[in-house]
């Protein structure tokens, strides 16, 4: 019964982070190009995270991404006006879709 109030409690942390950031990227305007699971101008969050599974600096490179305002495919992307933390925090929440 105690791993099962662990396990519930776990899992409504991990979900109302993913809220937040998902409110990050909205307030950002990351949505407006982008979607969860469908191609807008730029590409699925979801499809981002599969092309970055399994490597260790996935997290890093999305955000240099939006620091340096490159995409990986060579064309621009606006450079993000958030702090460090917030493109972290959106880098994470990317790769976890």
């Amino acid at each position: 019964m105690k791993r099962l109030l662990i396990a519930a409690v776990a899992s409504m942390a991990l979900f109302g982070a993913a809220q937040v950031d998902e409110g990050l990227a909205k307030s950002k305007g990351c949505l407006a190009c982008h979607s969860v699971d469908a191609k807008k101008m730029g590409p699925a969050f979801k499809d981002v995270a599969a092309k970055y599974k399994g490597k260790a600096d996935a997290e890093a490179t999305i955000v240099g991404m939006l620091k340096s305002g490159k995409a990986a495919s060579g064309k621009s992307h606006p450079a993000a006006k958030a702090s460090d933390d917030e493109m972290k925090a959106l880098a994470k929440w990317v790769l976890s879709q």
